[in-house]
């Protein structure tokens, strides 16, 4: 690998660091310039459009710039390094310094760890920048940019060229038309998690706050409920019943009232008058003096929102499409695409809360609630596989996850199967082609204190995965694509997403599979999961 400093970044100013990022990274052919194979010649370089321009407002923001690019003509001996360098100062005479230059000079049969999609360009320009991979947004135009930017814990942007593949758009969480595209949605992003208004410095007494659905959506809302937290007294969180295991497990969390509401609950019971008055007189008794109600993209706050009002709450908080009249005070709207926790976060911000300068914006769960991990599970770094998801089409087939189990094993790692009570047919299943059953042997705190001993997990999209995440372990993502993994993947964390994301039961939300055979899942091979381990926790695995 060749790292060449530019400029030192100024950074962002001490007590005023983004809430979001410090560093944009952009791969170089295709994306800053066009695309002239194997160029060593800096008279070939041509900016693509609006470049100049996009980078300038990208340094006016305080975000250092470096580039990662693959050059594998180094390795086939096209061009020398100075010729390179000649190209690179070439890029700088016409679109500006930049603050770092990260290569990768291998060829793809050299096996390195810094050629795209492997994440060592992503890790190498992180440190180089002074911050870390989770803190970078990678923009490029080609699959393995995502995916190296993904392996990191990075964010990455795909601006598609001709030689974009459709698999690599379809598989892409973050899409944008070209680069100025690109810097306008990162700047948009980054200002609407800063709060515009709200208390400067002054705590709300109390604050209340609202997600009723599952433990996975209660899980990704946890930084704004932090950041509201940091500015309110004492937080107190209405949830459902799917999701109050969760909620237990969040930081910032005060009090919790149980209540399902009928127009969230996939399989809701009838609206009773009486338990709806109910619920009203619980939250005036809260005697809150604001309230932020989160929701995911499809789900509306209106019908809460108007309880709250007759509750006596003076100040509600709310995304929301549809008018809602004198039922909310702040009514913020964002756009389609962003990942959950950040739709949340710009809620928060709308309601004029943000995260403190010193808690990134990650999911986490407080530590005092997990318990001790069993210790006939061995030491940590083993592997957690989770076949299962409370909806039937986010779930791993289960001959599938039984190919996926005797192939990690035979590989070196060490198994852990895990399940709920009514999965235990299928973990053990699992379990038999290799590995330990868990399955019905944890609840959902047992289930975080296992996964956060572990190298890797192996899940869907469901619970777990954003348990992991707030673990900070890696995830290879069995993602079925019935919601978009921009909003629903794993957030801030190693990934590598396997699966068919074009396949027809895309964008349905549907709970349970609509095409028979399950073809987004079915076709993984289990040597890509080893694969992807290897690329997350190295060739050493989690369980060796």
């Amino acid at each position: 690998m060749y790292a060449g400093a530019g400029r030192a970044g100024s950074g962002p100013v001490e007590g005023t660091r983004p809430v979001l990022y410090d560093a944009v990274l952009l791969d170089r052919d295709g994306t800053l310039i066009e695309d002239v194979p194997y160029n060593g010649d800096p008279e070939k370089v041509r900016p693509v459009p609006g470049a100049r321009a996009a980078l300038d407002r990208l340094r006016a923001a305080g975000l250092r710039l470096a580039v990662v690019t693959n050059q594998s003509g180094l390795a086939r001996g096209y061009f020398s390094e100075e010729q390179m360098r000649a190209v690179h100062a070439r890029i700088e005479e016409l679109l500006g310094r930049f603050d770092a230059w990260l290569v990768c000079p291998h060829d793809d049969a050299d096996g390195c760890d810094c050629r795209k999609p492997a994440p060592g360009l992503v890790h190498a320009a992180a440190r180089q920048l002074g911050t870390s991979a989770s803190r970078c947004v990678l923009v490029g135009d080609i699959g393995r940019d995502v995916a190296a930017a993904m392996a990191a814990g990075a964010a990455g942007v795909l601006v598609p060229t001709p030689v974009t593949r459709p698999e690599e758009i379809a598989a892409a969480g973050w899409l944008a038309g070209d680069l100025p595209a690109a810097v306008d949605e990162i700047l948009r992003r980054q200002q609407a998690v800063h709060p515009a208004s709200g208390p400067a410095g002054q705590r709300v007494g109390t604050a209340l706050v609202v997600r009723s659905d599952s433990a996975g959506d209660v899980l990704v809302t946890g930084p704004a409920i932090r950041a509201v937290a940091a500015g309110a007294q004492r937080v107190v969180l209405l949830c459902g019943p799917r999701g109050r295991a969760a909620a237990d497990l969040l930081p910032g969390v005060d009090e919790i009232i149980e209540h399902p509401l009928p127009w969230i609950d996939p399989a809701p019971e009838s609206v009773d008058a009486d338990a709806m008055r109910t619920l009203t007189t619980r939250l005036a008794a809260v005697g809150a003096d604001e309230a932020v109600v989160f929701t995911s993209f499809h789900q509306s706050a209106l019908p809460l929102a108007l309880l709250l009002r007759m509750a006596g709450i003076r100040r509600i908080a709310a995304i929301s499409d549809d008018y809602p009249g004198s039922l909310l005070d702040v009514r913020h709207r964002v756009p389609a695409g962003v990942p959950e926790p950040e739709r949340a976060l710009s809620l928060a911000a709308a309601a004029g809360h943000r995260l403190p300068v010193d808690d990134e914006p990650v999911l986490r769960l407080r530590q005092d609630a997990l318990p001790y991990r069993p210790a006939d599970l061995g030491a940590p770094g083993y592997v957690v596989l989770h076949p299962g998801s409370a909806a039937s089409s986010r779930a791993c087939p289960p001959e599938l996850a039984a190919r996926i189990a005797g192939s990690l094993t035979a590989a070196g790692h060490r198994v852990l199967v895990t399940g709920g009570p009514d999965e235990r047919a299928v973990t053990a299943r699992v379990a038999a082609a290799g590995g330990t059953d868990l399955g019905g042997r944890t609840d959902l705190p047992g289930l975080a204190a296992i996964v956060a001993d572990a190298g890797a997990v192996v899940v869907g999209n469901t619970g777990p995965a954003h348990l992991a995440a707030a673990a900070g372990v890696p995830v290879v993502s069995l993602f079925a694509p019935t919601v978009p993994f921009g909003q629903w993947g794993p957030y801030r964390v190693p990934t590598v997403r396997l699966g068919d994301a074009g396949a027809p039961c895309r964008d349905t939300r549907a709970a349970s599979c609509p095409v028979p055979g399950h073809p987004c899942l079915s076709g993984v091979d289990p040597a890509e999961v080893v694969e992807a381990l290897r690329v997350l926790v190295g060739s050493g695995g989690g369980g060796r």
